[in-house]
């Protein structure tokens, strides 16, 4: 009797070929050309660019440490009191030291403010805030930004810390390159050994998230500073009046930057340690916030992005087109195309998920073995390679899932004014005013 998988490789050695394409067309028009060959491409080009203009590089950090501006790493919190030591231990192994620290509470329960106050006092910190009624994320920025002095705000999250040369790596692409509103600095998952759920998002962080953000920084169409990460100049944030109020206000400042002509660049030597969710279900309440805000940001608050008038500007044209396309449109094109298989062909599915599987999993061992010449730490990260294999079912299935039911939510309901994540009465205003 022959086996489950002699079977499905006798189905796909005799299949229709055209039925597969017609199902299976994305994979092989889109993915495939996006996710390794153009990647491929672009990475190829810009370490090439990055190695020729090595003298470049060397001039500007020459200027910069010549200027040696004054640095306001601003550290926005709820509860987060466990996590300030590493923080701030951070803090201190930079390399460079022109910086001030502003921690600022938001209303938090636990014991963040005893802790903050204990470190301003012995000089760990430069100043702690406290706002005894939590305003949500934003409010707490944007009162640390009103008492900063620094020519440069880093803004990061409470539970992450940052490499020891982090600060100095993100602060040359402002002395690289002309015209640049914001830098983001690159995430690493620093809890990838709690559970299998923070392993897997170690290599997303990896593959997906960091190579992604390398092609599209190069591309010019890079639209997400990460707010556990970034680096602004003061200016550039009055100017656009800070952070607006909500879920995804990282993503938002972004593409209010950009809107008022500047450039936004990845820095990926610039490294951040963030801690991730270690329970699927925390994991799957973040990326609801996370994805909710592609629809209330893209599509809603800044609609104008679409529309061509004296202040449009393709770059920003297609990074939201990326962004809609390849999360939006093609999460729910999915959807809809695995309901028609299993009512118009389901047989289909014996050979088609199978195959689809494997042809997802050499894509993501070719990005493994790209990230792999690109990863600082490769012996750790080489140790991951045994959970290669459940990335596409995590990638493929349970992100873009969860993915589909955000976008959802977001279409219908407008959930991202509900999540708790922000306080309510925040939330309502944010609504009336559109925002």
């Amino acid at each position: 009797m022959e086996s489950f998988w002699e079977i499905i490789f006798s189905n796909i050695r005799y299949s229709n070929w055209s039925t597969i394409l017609n199902w299976g067309w994305y994979v092989f028009i889109i993915d495939i050309p996006r996710f390794l060959i153009l990647e491929i491409i672009v990475l190829f080009v810009t370490f090439r660019n990055r190695f020729l203009s090595k003298d470049k590089w060397e001039r500007a950090h020459t200027r910069m440490m010549r200027e040696y501006p004054l640095v306001t790493v601003l550290v926005p919190g709820h509860n987060e009191g466990r996590h300030l030591h590493k923080m701030v231990v951070s803090m201190q192994r930079q390399t460079y030291k022109n910086i001030e620290i502003i921690v600022v509470d938001d209303g938090s329960t636990d014991n963040t403010g005893i802790i903050g106050r204990s470190f301003e006092k012995k000089g760990f910190i430069t100043k702690f805030l406290r706002s005894e009624i939590r305003g949500g994320k934003a409010s707490a920025a944007n009162l640390g930004l009103k008492y900063s002095k620094g020519k440069f705000i880093v803004h990061i999250d409470a539970d992450s810390s940052l490499d020891n040369d982090a600060i100095e790596k993100s602060l040359l692409p402002f002395y690289v390159y002309k015209n640049v509103g914001g830098v983001g600095g690159n995430l690493m998952v620093r809890n990838d050994e709690d559970s299998l759920t923070s392993t897997m998002q170690y290599l997303e962080y990896q593959q997906s998230i960091s190579i992604s953000r390398i092609v599209l920084s190069s591309l010019g169409i890079y639209k997400i500073i990460s707010g556990a990460f970034g680096v602004f100049p003061r200016k550039v944030l009055e100017r656009v009046g800070g952070w607006d109020v909500g879920p995804g206000l990282d993503g938002d400042l972004t593409v209010k930057i950009r809107k008022i002509g500047y450039n936004i660049h990845f820095e990926q030597n610039a490294i951040c340690n963030t801690h991730v969710p270690v329970a699927w279900d925390k994991l799957a309440k973040q990326r609801l916030r996370w994805s909710r805000s592609l629809v209330r940001f893209r599509l809603r608050k800044h609609y104008d992005i679409w529309i061509p008038n004296k202040n449009f500007r393709w770059s920003n044209f297609f990074a939201f087109f990326e962004n809609v396309f390849f999360g939006l449109v093609l999460d729910i094109t999915w959807m809809i195309y695995m309901l028609r298989i299993i009512i118009e062909n389901p047989e289909f599915l014996l050979f088609w998920l199978p195959l689809k599987y494997l042809v997802y999993l050499l894509l993501y061992f070719m990005q493994f073995i790209v990230c792999l010449v690109i990863v600082k730490n490769k012996k750790k990260y080489l140790s991951k390679i045994i959970y290669v294999p459940l990335y596409p079912l995590y990638m493929g299935y349970f992100m873009r899932i969860v993915r589909t039911i955000a976008y959802f939510d977001e279409l219908f309901f407008y959930d991202s004014y509900k999540d708790p994540w922000n306080p309510q009465k925040t939330s309502k205003k944010a609504r009336e005013f559109g925002a």
